[in-house]
């Protein structure tokens, strides 16, 4: 797929912002609509605006079948081995939020243990903390090298008898490093510690095969993979969700209700209580499909590792620029680069860069431990999605340069 076949499927980068064409590097935060997932969410809410599951009308039916062939999309996306396993959330964090608690309560007793790593977003993180709390259990942390890779070799050294979950980033949201996922799950397992892995980055960025990875729970939100604000994903193996307790109650995740006691409906609907987001769900399926599509494309894929190559070159060999995620090798590297330039702050260059027309995002990242390893109070960050062009990397490095030296004069 050429870039500027890409390109045209998304209305957004046509824009201009103070008289500059738009240059959106903060795909990492929220990737940009494609025109057939807005046309998706269009026709949802023109054609088939009702409640789904309940009602027997027209547009309750064409509504139910939408959400529910997209469950199908997402078993596919994912190498889901059921469809039962699939719920479906607000996001990611409703998404580790709802396996942190469920799992808690079904599965952590005072004395036991959680890892959750170093380099992780805060919403896997503060869940955690929040049911160690109630649980009586301790949280321990996996810590990261200079470089931001995991130090795995202590993971085995962690686990007892008592570890009962570890919670991982596919992809840090700040690194921009490929974790190994199947090494993780493996020395985990080994120890009998189940697996929860946040894939909010790694949805967008080549996906997981959750049955060959042999993860427990797999969580990612649709507004980073293209599709609408609002849905997002938790896989959980289906021993797991089963033996769970519900996370919310109310309509739709019963069986029977009496003032004497309540019995759940089976999964999926013991965990998707209340009027689901039936306008946003069905665009996960051309979003899904596009980002498919796009992992798979040589011709996409040589075009992001063109610029993951120059952008490492122009960031990692400044020497004015500490570059944060330094892989071992390309492949590690998603186009997503964190840095800090030094003598100037990070807000005041992405405040610059945004009169140049250049979107990035500046600050902590939801990932203030982080921050505190690197012994900074933020970072800027630009992170690059395939409508992304070679151009445009070429124009944010010369803006930047720019931008450093205004605010040195």
């Amino acid at each position: 797929m050429k870039v500027e076949e890409i390109r045209q499927m998304f209305p957004a980068l046509s824009q201009e912002v103070y008289g500059k064409k738009l240059v959106y590097f903060d795909n990492a935060a929220t990737s940009q609509r494609l025109s057939s997932v807005i046309e998706c969410q269009k026709d949802c809410a023109l054609g088939a605006n009702a409640n789904i599951h309940r009602a027997v009308h027209k547009l309750a039916v064409e509504a139910t079948k939408a959400y529910e062939d997209t469950r199908d999309a997402v078993k596919s996306f994912l190498n889901v081995g059921s469809r039962d396993e699939i719920i479906f959330t607000s996001g990611t964090t409703h998404s580790i939020n709802l396996a942190a608690s469920c799992f808690g309560n079904a599965f952590v007793n005072p004395g036991d243990e959680v890892i959750v790593s170093e380099s992780e977003h805060h919403s896997n993180i503060v869940p955690w903390q929040l049911m160690c709390n109630r649980r009586g259990a301790t949280l321990r942390v996996l810590p990261v090298d200079n470089d931001g890779h995991l130090l795995v070799d202590l993971l085995e050294g962690m686990l007892s008898e008592r570890t009962k979950i570890l919670a991982v980033t596919q992809i840090s949201n700040v690194l921009g490093i490929r974790n190994p996922i199947e090494r993780i799950v493996s020395i985990c397992h080994s120890k009998g510690c189940k697996v929860l892995v946040d894939g909010a980055q790694g949805a967008v960025h080549g996906g997981i095969d959750v049955q060959e990875t042999g993860c427990d729970f797999y969580a990612f939100s649709g507004h980073k993979v293209y599709a609408a604000t609002g849905v997002g994903v938790l896989y959980g193996k289906k021993e797991l969700l089963e033996a769970m307790p519900p996370y919310m109650g109310g309509g739709e995740m019963i069986d029977h209700v009496r003032f004497s006691g309540t019995t759940y409906a089976p999964l999926p609907e013991k965990f998707e209580a209340g009027t689901q987001n039936f306008l946003s769900v069905p665009t996960l399926r051309p979003a899904l499909e596009f980002a498919q599509e796009v992992n798979k494309d040589a011709e996409v894929q040589a075009r992001q590792k063109e610029i993951i190559d120059y952008l490492l070159d122009k960031l990692g060999n400044s020497p004015e620029i500490r570059l944060f995620g330094v892989p071992r090798g390309t492949e590690e590297k998603i186009p997503l680069f964190s840095f800090c330039v030094e003598g100037v702050h990070h807000e005041d260059l992405a405040l610059i860069l945004d009169k140049m027309g250049i979107a990035l995002r500046s600050g902590q990242m939801c990932a203030e431990p982080l921050m505190d390893r690197f012994g900074v109070t933020g970072m800027l960050r630009a992170s690059i999605a395939p409508y992304n062009t070679m151009e445009e990397a070429e124009y944010f490095v010369k803006c930047l340069d720019k931008a450093a030296k205004m605010l040195r004069a």
